[in-house]
């Protein structure tokens, strides 16, 4: 299913065939956590931002409008109207982002919703059976994210239980994909490395999972406390021991740094809020750095948000009127900002293909690695 189309060092161009559409790689998963990108923005929308891959959450669509309304609904590609694939997340992450309303067992997790508190469980077949529900491309497997720093004793038995969750999605999966009126039953199953930033405890981990032959591999719990310097670390610690026949997903990363980084260093696939995050909040990611547009100095600005860019948003409106919008407090500020970062992320990763297949990433790497982060 992964096709490893050229390398350039560590950096790799590949392409990932699914049930549901080819994606070209390095890409970028654009977030859409509740089944729609922050920021009013549509299914149909992203088709026009060059958007691959749809992300999607578990738990927060379990809450609401629940996996079975979803499934009686035909799937989240039905519901949302986003045609190409889909990535749903395990719900493993709210261990980590949940810490204060949840309980870990070698079940599962009891979680206390953020809704409205009340009791739910979630362990390793429950996690498949609603992203089974949701008729996702790929789901990821149900494992623990742990914050860093993290006491070696406590990761290392976390890292061991998140194994033994991986089995159990496996084998939960495989039982899922072979009933009959299952939504896709061609569903993909990555598995998540976890470790923290102990080197052994990664090493091991990485080799344990790979032995399950399983459609990708994911590095998780990065990216929740560290340092850049030591994630690019762990990357580099973990990449010599991932299949070279499978994709690599870093799971929340990143920065256009960051991506860089970690693209020169082997991964295939990442996905972060950043980009929409930002955007509602007035920050536009450009090819000659960041611009915060509640900033005064574009009031009278009638330039595009950036001239080399081509998205609806930099060929339709100026900076002076995206300001006023955020000044004014309008709706549609966020929108055309969103737009406008999930375009540059986009297109950021299409340059990265490009340079990769004209063996030209290095040079690429060296002249956007210093501008594209900055802020203006």
């Amino acid at each position: 299913m992964f096709q490893l189309i050229g390398t350039e060092g560590a950096a790799r161009r590949g392409k990932l065939t699914t049930p549901h559409g080819t994606v070209q790689t390095p890409a970028f998963m654009n977030v859409a956590t509740c089944g729609a990108i922050k920021g009013a923005v549509s299914a149909l929308d992203l088709k026009n931002l060059k958007c691959q891959v749809q992300l999607c959450n578990t738990y927060h669509l379990h809450l609401r409008p629940g996996d079975e309304t979803i499934r009686r609904l035909g799937g989240l590609r039905r519901f949302t109207r986003w045609d190409g694939p889909i990535l749903t997340d395990s719900g493993g992450f709210q261990v980590f982002s949940l810490a204060k309303l949840r309980n870990i067992t070698e079940e599962g997790v009891t979680f206390a919703s953020h809704i409205d508190g009340h009791k739910i469980f979630m362990g390793p077949e429950e996690s498949m059976r609603i992203q089974s529900n949701l008729g996702s491309t790929i789901a990821m497997a149900f494992d623990e994210c742990v914050k860093n720093p993290a006491e070696y004793d406590y990761a290392r038995a976390s890292c061991a239980r998140t194994v033994r969750w991986l089995n159990r999605s496996k084998a939960e999966m495989d039982r899922l994909n072979a009933q009959p009126g299952t939504l896709n039953p061609r569903q993909m199953l990555f598995g998540i490395n976890q470790g923290s930033t102990y080197e052994d405890l990664r090493i091991d981990c990485m080799r344990r999972i790979r032995e399950l032959d399983l459609d990708g591999y994911a590095i998780g719990g990065l990216a929740v406390g560290e340092s850049a310097e030591t994630m690019y670390h762990i990357i580099e610690t973990v990449e010599p021991e991932m299949p070279k026949d499978k994709p690599r997903y870093l799971m929340g990363v990143g920065t256009p740094a960051n991506i860089l980084e970690s693209v020169r260093r082997g991964v295939d696939l990442f996905d972060c809020v950043l980009p929409t995050r930002n955007a509602r909040h007035g920050h536009a990611f450009t090819w000659e750095g960041c611009r915060n547009l509640f900033n005064a100095k574009y009031a009278l600005d009638d330039q595009p948000l950036d001239p080399s860019c081509g998205c609806p948003v930099c060929r339709n409106f100026s900076r002076a009127y995206i300001h006023h919008l955020f000044k004014s407090r309008e709706m549609l500020a966020m929108r055309l900002c969103v737009m406008h970062n999930i375009y540059f992320f986009n297109t950021l990763f299409e340059r990265i293909r490009s340079a990769l297949d004209s063996g030209t990433f290095s040079e690429f790497f060296r002249g956007s690695i210093g501008q594209i982060g900055q802020r203006i």
